[in-house]
């Protein structure tokens, strides 16, 4: 993996993207990343961020700007894009997570796929299906000031770590999950910094921790690696999938799904003639 190869221009409108997308039910800012082709920049950034800190820096500092940015601007039209024509946009989803699992696989760097590596895409998908049924409000928090709560906020800022890095999963979801999504959101539009202080905390060491595994896990096992990463993103597919449309929905739905999937692979193909 190597890293520096996305201009800024480039970084920023991607980090625009992949911000205006996490706040989306279901779409994991991982994928989207993956999808995007910058995935293996940002973990490579955030794992090696020692070895050359400015320039780390100020890769990792525009992409957040532009992330954050996009969060701001672009993610209530977003959420209003899926209310307003939910099934359509949400099968735009599910086609661009499809067209991004063939670049993703040619990164296996082998030319046969080994059993076991089969079976641990098959777990990962499992994994990422299970989430649909994990119980909502497993934190039950509260935004008074208590030891108690500072530990539990760090806590799930780790949990939201690995849900940021690991693609499939959707940080969304899992602060619904943990019965947090709404005080975050309140939390944010209010500036409680006792609230999202810990909360930042946790995420920045999860997010660390977590991009550090990977990047070592890829260059040691790449096929086991990436065939769960494959695993996770075709088992978000199932918390993308917003039931089966009817009449006329049907024919905008398939469009719009092979919209999603062409556009991507055209994407995939026109990063690896570079």
């Amino acid at each position: 993996m190597e890293k520096g190869k996305s201009n800024i221009a480039d970084r920023i409108i991607k980090g625009f993207i992949i911000g205006a997308s996490m706040l989306v039910p279901g779409a994991s800012g991982g994928t989207m990343a993956i999808i995007l082709g910058i995935y293996d920049e940002l973990i490579h950034a955030v794992s090696t961020i020692r070895r050359d800190i400015k320039e780390n820096v100020i890769f990792l500092g525009t992409f957040t700007l532009a992330a954050i940015l996009g969060i701001i601007l672009f993610a209530r039209p977003m959420l209003a894009a899926v209310t307003l024509w939910n099934k359509p946009v949400l099968f735009l989803f599910m086609g661009a997570i499809l067209g991004s699992i063939p670049p993703l696989y040619r990164k296996v760097m082998v030319s046969r796929v080994k059993p076991i590596n089969i079976l641990v895409a098959l777990i990962g998908a499992c994994l990422g299906i299970c989430t649909m049924y994990l119980p909502e409000g497993v934190f039950q928090l509260d935004d008074s000031f208590t030891l108690y709560g500072v530990a539990m906020l760090l806590l799930a800022g780790v949990i939201i770590a690995v849900a940021l890095i690991l693609p499939g999963i959707s940080a969304s979801y899992i602060l619904l999950m943990l019965g947090m999504y709404d005080m975050t959101l309140i939390a944010i539009e209010e500036w409680n910094i006792f609230y999202l202080f810990p909360l930042v905390i946790g995420v920045l060491g999860g997010i660390f921790l977590t991009a550090g595994i990977l990047e070592r896990e890829m260059k040691r096992h790449p096929q086991f690696t990436y065939m769960l990463i494959i695993g996770f993103m075709l088992g978000s597919m199932f918390q993308v999938f917003p039931g089966m449309p009817e009449g006329m929905e049907i024919s905008i739905c398939m469009a719009t799904f092979f919209i999603g999937l062409a556009g991507i692979l055209w994407i995939g193909r026109k990063r690896s003639m570079k």
